[in-house]
């Protein structure tokens, strides 16, 4: 008889993570070839503008500058992130997430945004590794 190894659940969170933030990338890169740079920007500050600003802000944010245009950078990052944290915290997909996390309890609040620089630090790296967008400059 084989020993079968389990993994632990919050390694097959990390990879699911991580398997999700690919699949963006590859989304951008195949659909959105004039968006690349400004969304590695973006990828790149991410998490620390999740971080210093809270989710909620940083949503706010990121539609503001996103406008009405879908193909945005902006747009895209924020329905990137926005997807990967309803799926994780079983939101509704009618809902929209920022108001959704307005409405909820402190505790869901951090639980909201600690997934979503979980989830934001993958989406960094990989753009750091195609090698996409810049450290410094504008949003």
């Amino acid at each position: 008889m084989t020993e079968q190894k389990t993994v632990p659940q919050q390694q097959k969170t990390e990879q699911a993570r991580a398997a999700s933030a690919w699949s963006c990338i590859e989304e951008i890169e195949k659909s959105y070839e004039s968006e690349k740079k400004k969304y590695g920007t973006l990828a790149r500050k991410l998490p620390a503008m999740i971080q210093s600003n809270g989710l909620g802000q940083t949503l706010a944010f990121l539609q503001a500058k996103g406008g009405q245009k879908k193909k945005d950078a902006h747009n895209l990052i924020a329905d990137h992130l926005t997807r990967w944290v309803k799926s994780q915290l079983k939101v509704n997909n009618d809902q929209d997430l920022l108001t959704w996390i307005i409405q909820q309890s402190s505790d869901t609040y951090r639980r909201a945004t600690t997934e979503s620089i979980a989830f934001a630090i993958w989406l960094r790296r990989f753009a750091e590794a195609k090698d996409w967008g810049e450290t410094g400059g504008d949003l």
